[in-house]
Parts: C-alpha cells; structure tokens; sequence
C-alpha cells in the first residue's frame, strides 16, 4: 500500500452525548481523500481533517452524476473494541458500483488499510450505546472540469464518518409501507444494482409523497410490469410466507445488500428454506388472505433489520403478524447486532477488529 500522508486537525470536536445521536449529521474530524488521474492511476492517499473542499463549478459530477458511494458501520463492542462487520464484501461492492459508473476499478485492500487507520485515529467517534455506531460512508467523484457528456479522466474518493444513532425513530417498531404503482425507480441493465445518486434521486418523489400519507417508506415493483416486488426505499425486503423466506431475486434493478446477503446465509444455516425468485405484489396478498403470510420485513445497513408492520396497495391495507415485531426477524436483529457489538461468537469471519480503546 502507498504511503498515507497524514494532517491532524487542530480543532478536534466531540463525540454528542450517544443518547441524543440522529443519523447522517454529524462528522468526526478526519476523512480519507485519494485522487485518480488517467495514465497515472489512484494516487496521493492522505487522511485530512474533515471540512470543505473545492471543486470547479464545471466538474463533471455536477453535470452528469458520475459518482458512487457505500455505507458501513463499525461498532464498540462490551470488551471496548472498534469492529467492522463484513468490510471487504462492502468494498467488492463499492467495485461493483465503479464499473457500472466506469469509475476505474480501486484496489480493495489499499481503501481497507486506509480506513483501518482512519477508524484508529478517530476510534473516540465510535459511540458506546446499543444501537449507535460509526457510519462509514466511502465515495467516488468525477472531477474533470468539462461540460460534455463522457467518461472523466479524473476522480476523487473520500471516506468521511458519522455517529450515528438508530435509523429509524421508531426504532424497532414496525414500520408502514406504501407498495409504489405510480412512480418507478429502476429498470433491468439501468443503475439499479449500483450504489449511485441518481438511484436515490430517482426515489425521492415517491418517498415525500408516501411520507405526507403517513408511510415510513415506499416499496418498488417492478418498471415493466408493476408487479413484482423489487426492494424497499432504502432495504432489501424479506417475506416469510408458510414457514420459506422469500425475497427478490437479483435481477439487475436490485441492490445486492451485503444485510440481505447475511440474512439468507443465516436463514439456510439455520435450517430455513430461503429463496431467492421473483415474487408479486399479488401473491403477498393471497398468502396473507390465506393466512399464511407470517413476516415481512427489510435489511440494510442502516436499520439492520426492520420489521414491517403495515403493507398498502392501491387502497388496501393488510396488517402483518397484528403489527408486532415477527419472532425470525427479531432472531435475526438479535444475531446480527449480538455479532456487531461482540455479544455472540462469530462464528462465520465476518467481523474484524481494527482498533481498541
């Protein structure tokens, strides 16, 4: 790995009481920055205290929205250990994104060491309370200074950190999704498997327009049919329907979550048929008229796990297990964050310790 250039901010900040944490506002003081140019490749690592930065008002990002990003987590476990869960499995990922935004590929162990030694320095952000973490947030910008529609020659990766308390307000309590039969997110050989702001920005209409409804979140069908079940605003979405977990197929206009990945490894060691196919609209409501539909839930790095407690569809409304959390996705938001925060034995190499306080 290249050498890392290290400046120390002289103005460090502290960690806001853990119990008052939000999510995505607030910063510790460094981030990790490292520039690509063409014919020179990914070069000049630093770690730089974290505040503004300039860029022409012509880059190319700006303009056209070549860009990529990722979200983690590390934790403080009960031994006070800093911890990653999954950081290489995020990070092919975040490779994934670059291609289909023809980013240049970046070297994965490189980006791992540099925020190992990012996390260490500011290892005091990581906040202590179940439920809190580190939020890690890595991306990629196209910089050129050029107003024409092509690939940049020049790039920029950050990686900033933020504490970060619960997701969702509510917490674990089950959430109300609206199933979305208006607006489309995302088509099979488009952006929809990338971690990219255009996905998101592609989302926001219908998720305001759910939100003034009184839903937590929008649930997406598919763009050519509006039928089958695709992915929730900001998870991937799991239905347990007569005893098999059942979640979307990759297919393309879905984002492969490194949560939803965990749940089906866990759901198969445990004994649980899970299954990954094209699932309707229509046929989670026949199950649940059947009674047969035990559990809906979404899984993501965020929220870990979010029980679903309310679906509507063109007006009708059904109510998942009474509105109450399901027993297999309390399980596994058990077993995930037992994992995360050091309370169960990690059994399968996914959590990695970087720093000890």
């Amino acid at each position: 790995m290249s050498e890392i250039t290290i400046t120390r901010t002289t103005k460090p900040g502290n960690l806001p009481d853990a119990t008052k944490l939000g999510f995505g506002h607030c910063f510790a003081d460094h981030m990790f920055v490292m520039d690509y140019e063409k014919g020179k490749g990914w070069h000049n690592s630093s770690i730089v205290p974290y505040d503004e930065f300039c860029m022409y008002p012509s880059a190319m990002v700006l303009h056209y929205g070549q860009a990529i990003f990722e979200g983690m987590k590390a934790f403080r476990t009960k031994n006070n250990e800093i911890t990653l869960f999954r950081p290489q499995d995020y990070l092919s990922r975040f490779n994934r994104s670059a291609e289909i935004l023809c980013i240049p590929q970046m070297d994965t162990k490189m980006v791992h060491e540099a925020l190992k030694t990012l996390i260490q320095m500011d290892k005091a952000w990581v906040p202590d309370c179940f439920g809190t973490s580190l939020y890690i947030r890595p991306f990629v910008v196209a910089t050129d200074p050029y107003v024409g529609v092509k690939v940049s020659d020049t790039y920029k990766l950050y990686i900033i950190l933020s504490p970060s308390g619960a997701y969702y307000a509510k917490g674990f309590d089950p959430v109300s999704i609206k199933v979305e039969d208006k607006f489309v997110r995302a088509v099979h050989g488009g952006l929809g498997e990338a971690k990219t702001p255009a996905n998101y920005a592609a989302s926001l209409k219908a998720q305001v327009e759910a939100q003034k409804e009184g839903f937590t979140q929008v649930l997406w069908l598919d763009a050519v049919e509006r039928k089958y079940i695709e992915e929730v605003g900001t998870m991937n979405i799991f239905f347990k329907i007569n005893g098999e977990l059942i979640t979307p197929a990759l297919n393309g206009s879905i984002l492969g979550g490194i949560t939803r990945r965990t749940v089906l490894e866990l759901a198969r060691h445990w004994g649980v048929k899970a299954t990954e196919r094209a699932i309707s609209i229509d046929e989670v409501y026949e199950a649940n008229a059947k009674g047969q539909l035990e559990e809906v839930f979404g899984s993501g790095t965020a929220a870990v796990i979010s029980p679903v407690g309310e679906l509507s569809w063109k007006g009708q409304k059904i109510v998942i297990n009474n509105n109450q959390t399901g027993p297999f996705a309390q399980k596994l938001f058990d077993y995930v964050t037992g994992l995360q925060y050091g309370k169960v034995e990690d059994t399968f190499g996914w959590v990695e310790t970087v720093a000890k306080l």
